[in-house]
């Protein structure tokens, strides 16, 4: 959003910087306001001149803006950081755009990042261990960007956001970067935007990024195909509970870790750790794993101990996959899903901006819910009113067609990275 404060900061200079008298400081006053009321004056001309006569200056200026941001995000300001990954997030269609304008320039200087994906059942001292992790990793010289996704309400969709509040020594280091994000109505585990969020805080030169997600299930795998390394942390002699998830995401894990091995736990984590590196060693090993992986290790977020250990590990098999080229085609492979995933979401609001398309998917709707349609044949006729529409569109879709194409090869080396 293009604020007045934004694009007309107050002016300084010798006057107002070095009067610390008091007819000075009214001086300074009175032309802050003089200078905010002939801003304001100025923005509203432009605005008006935009709406009358079709003016460009406004567009001009958002493009300026957006440069600066870019500017500022690629010199590490943590500030525009904050501010770029807000407008990448944001559900409001008029900053689609922006955001589209703002991750095409900064993509050229993401990619470079090694991403880890972290998950777990809730208790387990997911933002602990990230915590723990993250401090060592910076006093060993890596700057580390977390990007932790909190639940959201079903019934008022909001979240606590409180990862943050949680890392208090991480968050106050100057080489960590904490963005907490709610998961909204996203299954996986993660943000709609996460994807995007890492693609901002890799053009800020943070080499590690740490994707802590909602927590543990079945179908919460999404933070294994945009990131390098997952990593699934269990508690001590977890039981039944347990059960139900096994299969489902213990099949994509890279390494398991064992939090809580300190005190009473310690044995018991120790037990626990061997068993499922025994359950580990039972599955079809998988393309792209290194020797000896996945693997179980124990660790303690509140002592430290382990926890250089999983990273080792975790640096071990990135490092194997980069040699191998596995993770160039692991990249290019969530690429794709990325792709997919932005094109069905595009469908889907499509046909509600639309309104010719959206009255024809109410009548679907309605005639589901009367038992006059199946759900396959509704869909299937909302499908034929898109097709028409495009058909429709023809000359300009022909038209996008050579300049979609030339993009997308221009800017597949940096996505594949």
């Amino acid at each position: 959003m293009v604020r007045e404060r934004d694009l007309y900061p107050r002016p300084t200079g010798s006057v107002c910087a070095d009067g610390p008298r008091q007819g000075l400081y009214g001086a300074c006053t009175g032309l802050h306001w003089v200078w905010t009321g002939l801003a304001l004056g100025f923005h509203g001309a432009v605005m008006a001149a935009e709406t009358i006569a079709g003016s460009p200056r406004l567009p001009t200026l958002r493009a300026e803006r957006l440069r600066a941001m870019a500017e500022r995000v690629i010199a590490r300001e943590r500030r525009a950081v904050a501010q770029a990954i807000t407008l990448v997030e944001s559900g409001n269609p008029a900053h689609r755009t922006d955001a589209a304008a703002l991750l095409s320039a900064l993509a050229p200087h993401a990619g470079r990042a090694r991403r880890i994906g972290l998950s777990g059942t809730p208790g387990v001292g997911k933002s602990s261990f990230v915590e723990t992790l993250g401090m060592r990793l910076t006093a060993s010289g890596h700057r580390v960007a977390v990007l932790a996704v909190d639940p959201s309400s079903s019934r008022s969709g909001g979240s606590i956001l409180g990862d943050k509040t949680r890392m208090e020594r991480l968050s106050r280091e100057p080489a960590a970067f904490i963005r907490p994000s709610p998961a909204g109505r996203e299954l996986g585990g993660v943000a709609r935007r996460t994807r995007e969020a890492m693609i901002v805080v890799e053009a800020a030169g943070f080499d590690t990024v740490l994707v802590e997600t909602v927590g543990v299930g079945q179908s919460e795998v999404a933070v294994a195909e945009m990131t390098d390394v997952f990593m699934l942390l269990l508690a001590p002699g977890g039981g039944d509970e347990l059960q139900g998830v096994k299969r489902g995401i213990m099949e994509i894990a890279d390494l398991i870790v064992i939090n809580k091995a300190d005190g009473d736990l310690k044995a018991q984590a120790e037990r626990t750790r061997a068993d499922y590196q025994g359950a580990l060693g039972l599955m079809r090993r998988r393309l792209g794993d290194a020797p000896g992986f996945p693997k179980a290790v124990s660790a303690s977020a509140i002592t430290g101990e382990g926890v250089e250990a999983a990273w080792q590990a975790v640096a071990e098999l990135a490092d194997w996959r980069v040699a191998e080229g596995w993770q160039t085609k692991r990249r290019a492979a969530q690429a794709d899903a990325w792709f997919r995933a932005a094109l069905e979401r595009g469908l889907i609001e499509r046909f509600h901006a639309d309104p010719a398309l959206s009255a024809a998917m109410r009548a679907a709707q309605a005639a589901v819910a009367e038992g006059h349609l199946t759900p396959d044949a509704a869909a299937e006729t909302l499908v034929a009113h898109l097709t028409l529409d495009v058909k429709a569109e023809g000359p300009v879709a022909s038209a996008t067609g050579p300049a979609l194409a030339g993009a997308a090869s221009a800017s597949a080396s940096n996505v594949k990275r």
